[in-house]
């Protein structure tokens, strides 16, 4: 039976089971009612359709409730059964006691057959269902058996096919390992050849180079030895140079320290000769103002000790100081030849 058959019989089942259920609900309501008017308190008989729908409503939960348990293939326990079973006699004596009061068995016969129909219907359709669920369990267990079993077999088949490829990804693998190892094996002993022609080469280009900073080395030390040798020659001549300097510059010293000690003695001389008493012959007052000029005097000291005017002596001193201008000038060039010396 295919699961469209089942859902079919399914449909038809809870169709016949809920028009049963609301034909025996308005069938009980419509009989329940003028009983629950009869026994009403006066100018309460509007609540007599109460019972009646509430009993109904009891009943449409139990079909329900079973419908929904039976799907899912579980059980409500006892209780349900008890509302069950309680709500159907609830019905059937309902129904029948306004009959029974009368005496009617016919009647009663008459109005207990919905109710009874509805109980014998919810058994039989809570039944029927769960018949279903157990064929349907069964049924999802043998496919699911079948279908784990393809599963596996479907899995074996991976596994072979797997183990195979890996076997030739391995055969593959290996064959491809030894070519590289073949390859590597080839290229290593090239490589050492290579290199032992390298090293012999190095080794040759080492010894030529050992043999070219020898010979460097050995002209670097020549050229260093000359080196060394025309330091030594020029520092003995600047040596020699700076001796010859220093023994000009002495007796350069010297004879200005005599200069000096000459041109104090005549100074000496002439301030010791003191004023003079009359104006002196112009040949001796110049010989005296070249002196005075020589020793440093002032034009005072001129003046007191040639007996000359201020003016004369001033035009002397200035003759002198032209005349010894250019001898000044010559010593700047003079100190430079002798530094440069």
């Amino acid at each position: 039976m295919s699961p469209a058959q089942i859902r079919s019989a399914e449909r038809a089942l809870t169709a016949g089971t809920w028009a049963i259920t609301f034909g025996a609900v308005l069938y009980s309501v419509l009989t329940v009612t003028p009983l629950m008017a009869g026994h009403s308190p006066k100018g309460w008989e509007w609540t007599a359709p109460i019972l009646p729908l509430v009993v109904d409503a009891a009943v449409v939960i139990v079909v329900r409730m079973d419908a929904t348990l039976a799907r899912l293939n579980g059980d409500g326990g006892r209780w349900p059964a008890v509302l069950r079973w309680m709500t159907g006699l609830m019905t059937v004596l309902l129904n029948v006691g306004l009959s029974a009061l009368d005496r009617d068995l016919v009647g009663v016969a008459v109005h207990a057959v919905a109710p009874l129909l509805l109980i014998v219907t919810a058994e039989t359709s809570l039944a029927y269902r769960r018949a279903i669920g157990t064929a349907l369990a069964a049924r999802e267990a043998a496919e699911r058996a079948e279908r784990e079993q393809r599963e596996q077999q479907a899995e074996a088949r991976r596994r072979e096919e797997r183990a195979e490829r890996i076997a030739r990804f391995e055969a593959a693998e290996r064959a491809e390992r030894e070519r590289r190892e073949h390859e590597a094996r080839l290229a290593r002993e090239q490589r050492e050849h290579d290199a032992s022609m390298a090293r012999d080469q190095r080794e040759e280009t080492a010894r030529r180079e050992a043999s070219a900073r020898q010979e460097e080395a050995r002209r670097e030390d020549a050229e260093r030895a000359a080196a060394e040798r025309r330091e030594h020659d020029r520092r003995e001549r600047e040596r020699h140079e700076r001796e010859a300097s220093e023994r000009e510059r002495a007796v350069r010293a010297d004879a200005a320290r005599r200069e000096q000690e000459a041109a104090e003695r005549a100074r000496a001389e002439l301030l010791s000769a003191g004023p003079a008493a009359e104006r002196l012959p112009e040949d001796q007052a110049r010989e005296m103002v070249k002196a005075a000029v020589e020793t440093g005097l002032t034009q005072r000291q001129a003046v007191d000790l040639t007996g000359w005017s201020a003016g004369w002596i001033a035009a002397r001193y200035k003759d002198h100081l032209a005349a010894a201008r250019p001898a000044l000038h010559s010593v700047p060039a003079t100190n430079t030849e002798e530094q440069a010396s």
